[in-house]
């Protein structure tokens, strides 16, 4: 069954495809952040250091940058739901080559995890744009956004206290079941699509093309990070503007997944507490930024586009200065932390879109920026940890995130600026 008949086939049970979106989502950020909370005795046991241990969740970001092109193959050989089926089924591989002991078989889980994420980042967007209908799609795609927040919120609230009763590898472990309930609802809809054309043409973003043709791009459907493949970058590198939001994407992808990484760990050095409580007040950088997605979407339709980007730009300095000079009042800088992780997102990507020349302009300045910050976001957890060594204490790498931060601030109002009335230069 292909064409029309195809796509009223996949009308048929658009609640089948939205369910297993969200039930998706749990898989593609919780695993990465599971390891977060236990880091320290995974230290103790492996017997290795800070710099090392960083690595756990340095190599999933790694494949972020480094595969993408190799994600958009994978979808245009398998077709999109199939594509999303494997992403799941790598998630699982990946959490059972981690749960062998010795450090080797952490780092190739780690590695299979992130590279099959890599093929959910971009093909949930793929499915949301071509199988819901246009008015539901800025709906479901915060929604998704949101669940990716709710797995990590959920890794980072449970593992320590499963850790606590089963030790940390069968705590990593325990997280396959949700992966695999994922894996169950991918299968049945699968079967159930396999007479109608999955239709993935090689063109990601066909169907949003189509869907707005004649119209402005819906800024607002760009509420999380969308690596979109393809679009010729020659002319794209000659824009200044380009470049700022790569740097910009860059400073804050390092710092989320910087702290993100050493979070639990610096709470209970600095504030002295066990490693399940360090763990829950982590926890709340994550579950914040299920209700931050919605944040900039809303101040964007009231305010000039300055307005979101200062309030991203404040919520940052305010994380990174609050957790140097007062971690006593961490739930406040947390909460600032999580509005500006998830609604930065939206800042960059909706000023991405409107200085864009063309679809296949946006799609080149997609990649690039994603690809460039995720390979810097990268060293961020390694460069933490071994400042964390040399110091013997946390205070060097809360540095380094200050600077990031206000490196971030600079930079994003540099590329606003290029956001004249009207059209962009």
């Amino acid at each position: 069954m292909t064409g029309p008949a195809a796509s009223s086939a996949r009308r048929a049970f658009p609640w089948l495809v939205v369910v297993g979106i969200l039930v998706a989502a749990l898989s593609l950020r919780g695993p990465m952040i599971a390891p977060t909370p236990v880091l320290r005795d995974i230290q103790d046991d492996l017997g290795i250091g800070a710099a090392s241990a960083g690595l756990l969740t340095t190599v999933p970001v790694l494949m972020f940058a480094l595969l993408t092109p190799v994600a958009a193959l994978v979808i245009r050989r398998a077709g999109a739901e199939l594509a999303l089926l494997l992403t799941l089924v790598g998630v699982m591989l990946g959490t059972l080559v981690r749960a062998i002991p010795g450090f080797g078989w952490m780092l190739a889980g780690s590695l299979v995890i992130g590279a099959a994420i890599t093929v959910g980042n971009v093909v949930v967007p793929v499915i949301i744009r071509r199988d819901v209908p246009p008015t539901q799609v800025s709906a479901v795609t915060a929604a998704y956004v949101a669940m990716l927040n709710a797995g990590s919120l959920l890794t980072a609230l449970a593992t320590a206290p499963l850790a606590g009763v089963l030790g940390w590898p069968l705590a990593l472990l325990a997280w396959i079941v949700v992966t695999v309930s994922g894996i169950l609802l991918w299968a049945v809809h699968l079967r159930r699509a396999r007479g109608a054309d999955a239709g993935y043409s090689g063109e990601p973003w066909a169907g949003a093309a189509n869907r707005t043709q004649g119209r402005a791009s819906d800024i607002e459907t760009l509420t999380g990070p969308l690596p979109v493949p393809g679009g010729r970058r020659s002319g794209i590198l000659r824009r200044p503007i380009v470049w700022l939001l790569a740097f910009t994407f860059a400073c804050q992808a390092a710092i989320y997944y910087g702290l993100t990484t050493w979070l639990p760990t610096i709470l209970g050095d600095e504030l002295g507490v066990d490693r399940t409580t360090a763990g829950t007040l982590a926890s709340v950088f994550q579950g914040v930024a299920i209700a931050g997605a919605f944040v900039v979407p809303l101040l964007a339709r009231r305010f000039a586009p300055i307005v979101p980007a200062l309030v991203i730009c404040a919520c940052w300095l305010a994380l990174t200065v609050g957790m140097l000079v007062a971690p006593a009042q961490f739930i406040l800088w947390a909460s600032l932390g999580a509005i500006a992780h998830a609604g930065g997102f939206v800042v960059i990507f909706s000023t991405l879109v409107a200085v864009a020349r063309s679809d296949a302009e946006a799609a080149g300045m997609s990649a690039f920026v994603q690809g460039a910050g995720y390979t810097v976001a990268a060293l961020a957890a390694p460069v933490m940890g071994a400042l964390h060594e040399v110091n013997d204490g946390w205070t060097g790498a809360l540095v380094l995130l200050l600077v990031l931060s206000i490196a971030y601030g600079v930079l994003m109002l540099a590329a606003m600026s290029r956001l004249p009335s009207g059209r962009a230069s």
